[in-house]
């Protein structure tokens, strides 16, 4: 019997190899992918992504757990697909055109697969135009635009006229966030979410899929 507990705190402790081992020895003891990920992954990354919320780990030991995550999940996702196992439901991410940071971009992500989304990472320097393209072309309403910089999260509002130009703003969440945004800056340009943090990002999310 698979002791999930344990592979949960590995997790968090970011032990990779661990947590590795003991998903492949769950699989070969004929567990279902499914309870492995609900069970042991998925519970881990959560933990950690409350204590971030409330500034009890900080960036560093949020991407070793979420490194660990991925590892164990990557053994995982074949079995996913053939038990034909769906995800919560789709996101669509970037660091808006002009701006090339992605640390934090990339926690967004990683927090948001570790609640069991799929997340297409459209990766830095994403123009209003892109979103609207990979939003039509995947079928997927949510975007989460990231910034880092004043200068360019001016960019966003223009993310938000686009997707109105493309006519398919009424079934578009538009979430957004990085350092300088704010949820004022959120009403102003007309998106739909404010998140501060990674954590609450991937809850508002997954919220949108429920």
């Amino acid at each position: 019997m698979a002791d999930y507990e344990t592979m949960s705190l590995a997790l968090q402790k970011g032990k990779a190899k661990d947590v590795t081992e003991m998903v492949q020895a769950a699989i070969d003891e004929g567990l279902s992918a499914e309870e492995i990920l609900n069970l042991g992954l998925m519970p881990g990354m959560a933990i950690i992504g409350e204590k971030f919320k409330n500034n009890e780990v900080y960036v560093p030991e949020v991407l070793i757990a979420a490194r660990a995550m991925n590892m164990g999940a990557a053994l995982l996702k074949p079995l996913l697909i053939e038990d034909g196992v769906e995800s919560k439901g789709k996101v669509i991410i970037g660091t808006v055109k002009g701006d090339l940071h992605d640390i934090g971009k990339n926690l967004v992500r990683m927090m948001m697969e570790g609640k069991g989304m799929e997340v297409i990472d459209l990766g830095t320097d994403v123009s209003a135009q892109q979103f609207v393209e990979a939003a039509k072309e995947n079928e997927t309403y949510i975007i989460a635009c990231s910034a880092l910089l004043t200068t360019t999260m001016t960019e966003m509002e223009r993310v938000v006229k686009a997707f109105e130009e493309a006519g398919i703003r009424e079934q578009t969440k538009i979430m957004i966030g990085g350092a300088p945004v704010t949820q004022n800056y959120c009403d102003s340009i007309g998106a739909d979410a404010y998140t501060a943090d990674a954590a609450s990002a991937s809850d508002q999310a997954v919220a949108y899929c429920a």
